[in-house]
């Protein structure tokens, strides 16, 4: 008797996919709720999945938000891969990045500030610390290609080390997250898009 591609399939990928699937469904919760009200009883609460069946999955709240927060950030990651695969000159690269990060904020600011919550939470809870730092690393990476390739596209190199492009950039981002809450529509991306189109040149290295 033939072997159906669902029959083949390995269970842990079906616990995988099960994972991904509620992680998308907590992803809006999250969103509305934030990360102090959130908890494992209202993800049941608001989706189509229940208690149970939640926690069968997840040990915990944390154990659900920091694999909702992986699952999100790794998703945003592949949009900035885009601009770096597809610019085809620096000021191309520059102007897709800063649309890019004005779009994120206003469209997904919400799962944003859920990553600083959770970044903030890492002080007190040890046991985010490995998370955190994983998720904190790859968005450096992000970061980095980006701007490799925009030294590339300008013909010329970098003048800044890795975590201090990333430190400065994150830095003008969560200012731009707080001026969403905080002023009117437009005014902190406007700010956030002339902030970064003028720091980013300004970490190449220029010919005397």
């Amino acid at each position: 008797m033939a072997i159906t591609t669902r029959e083949r399939r390995n269970p842990v990928d079906k616990h995988d996919a099960r994972r991904r699937a509620l992680a998308e469904s907590a992803l809006r919760t999250l969103g509305e709720l934030g990360y102090a009200k959130f908890s494992l009883r209202e993800m049941a609460i608001h989706s189509e999945f229940t208690h149970g069946v939640v926690h069968y999955y997840f040990a915990d709240k944390l154990d659900l938000i920091v694999y909702c927060v992986q699952y999100y950030k790794a998703t945003c990651i592949t949009r900035y891969d885009d601009v770096v695969n597809e610019s085809l000159t620096s000021d191309e690269l520059l102007r897709s990045f800063t649309d890019k990060l004005c779009a994120t904020i206003e469209d997904e600011a919400p799962m944003h500030r859920l990553w600083y919550d959770l970044r903030s939470q890492s002080m007190f809870e040890p046991g985010l610390n490995d998370a955190v730092s994983h998720i904190d690393s790859t968005l450096a990476d992000m970061i980095w290609r980006v701007l490799t390739r925009y030294a590339e596209l300008a013909e010329t190199t970098l003048g800044v080390e890795k975590a201090e492009a990333y430190g400065m950039l994150d830095g003008i981002f969560q200012q731009a997250l707080l001026g969403h809450q905080r002023e009117p529509s437009g005014v902190h991306l406007d700010r956030l898009a002339r902030q970064v189109q003028l720091l980013v040149p300004l970490m190449i290295t220029h010919d005397s």
